[in-house]
């Protein structure tokens, strides 16, 4: 069966870990874009009702539903209130996240149960009550991952296999769903660095604030990849050229990558930059929400050409053949030509008499006055022909 879509201003969008950073982007990004519903979800109440009040408006609704991510009853009951409020739901995103800085040795069991409780038995939850209610209708299931699903990061090793793990649960739920022959498109996005409040959130075992390892992103960008797959039947979106290579260095050389992140990670990952003393360390419970960026200096890139040419990708097909047309133009008749042919001269004789040119106009040829005649001493003149 093929996956069925419905047009973005048409749905009733699920958003996970809607209070900031890529969820709070990504539902005001919907709104824009004229989502029927929005169905806010966060631990944070307060935090959440603002934000649902600020984007109700126009033919959009949107609701808050506070819940932990990590608790199925939560997001079951996120699933009824879905259904009883708009008759169901279209989208559903799981976005909710927490970090953890610091060495292994560092951090306790219990806080590495905690962190995958939420990242990657969140996903499971909500994709599988997802999964049960688009079986019938259709729709689309979005995963945020990381490009640390492909490589792990130092000092953040938790928190990238927790990543791993959301990975691969996605890539089978995707193929039993697809061997289900369920109308239901699964994506799995992976942001590189995005600039959000993450790194004030997580908690941290490290003697310096947290950071991301520069170049960092706009949270905006992820939500664009979101809202496209949305609508768009798509497997995996990457957003951010510097997390792509670092993870495809790391297949090609992976002891090099291992070096460079020991002798750089806690440099591009720490601060000394003052920190918003409400924000730190949501491991546990709610902190302060409300935005979408961190507090860093710096401005984060607005753009990337990688997710243009994922979300585009007939038209740089097309523009990288025409690239390619022009250069072969360029360069092909140079190479191609057929070599001059090489002019090869009469092979001048051995023997050559001197001789001279007369100045009577005609190419009679003389010798000249040192010429020795070459016949014998009996031979006279010869004598004219008759």
């Amino acid at each position: 069966m093929a996956v069925r879509q419905k047009p973005v201003g048409d749905q009733v969008v699920v958003i996970t870990g809607a209070s900031s950073g890529i969820g709070l982007a990504t539902a005001h990004l919907f709104a824009e874009c004229g989502a029927k519903g929005l169905i806010l979800v966060a631990r944070n109440e307060d935090a959440l009702r603002k934000i649902a009040d600020e984007l109700s408006h126009g033919r959009t609704r949107a609701i808050a539903v506070a819940a932990d991510v990590s608790k199925r009853e939560d997001l079951e009951r996120v699933s009824r209130t879905a259904i009883e409020t708009f008759g169901g739901f279209d989208t559903w995103v799981n976005d909710a996240a927490v970090a953890i800085y610091g060495n292994l040795t560092d951090i306790p069991m219990e806080d590495q149960r905690q962190l995958f409780d939420v990242n990657y038995w969140g996903v499971v939850n909500g994709s599988m009550i997802a999964a049960e209610h688009l079986r019938g209708r259709g729709g689309t299931i979005v995963n945020v991952g990381s490009v640390l699903s492909e490589r792990t990061m130092i000092l953040q090793t938790q928190y990238s296999a927790a990543k791993h793990a959301v990975k691969a649960f996605t890539d089978g739920l995707r193929m039993e769903l697809a061997n289900q022959e369920a109308p239901i498109s699964v994506t799995l996005i992976k942001p590189s660095s995005i600039d959000t409040p993450y790194v004030e959130h997580a908690r941290n075992y490290l003697d310096r604030g947290n950071a991301v390892p520069p170049p960092s992103y706009d949270p905006h960008l992820v939500a664009k990849a979101i809202v496209y797959a949305a609508e768009h039947h798509r497997r995996e979106i990457t957003i951010g050229f510097g997390g792509w290579v670092i993870g495809a260095m790391g297949k090609v050389a992976p002891h090099l990558i291992d070096k460079a992140m020991e002798w750089t990670g806690y440099s591009s990952q720490t601060t000394d930059q003052p920190e918003r003393p409400g924000m730190r360390d949501n491991l546990y419970r709610a902190r302060q929400d409300g935005d979408m960026y961190s507090s860093l200096p710096g401005e984060p890139r607005k753009t990337s050409l990688l997710l243009e040419a994922q979300l585009h990708p007939f038209a740089t097909a097309a523009v990288l053949a025409g690239l390619a047309a022009g250069i072969a133009a360029l360069f092909l008749p140079s190479l191609t030509a057929s070599p001059r042919p090489k002019r090869f001269k009469r092979p001048t004789p051995r023997y050559q008499p001197t001789m001279r040119r007369t100045g009577n106009g005609h190419d009679k040829r003389t010798f000249g006055p040192g010429h020795v005649s070459q016949r014998g001493p009996n031979e006279g003149r010869p004598q004219p022909r008759h």
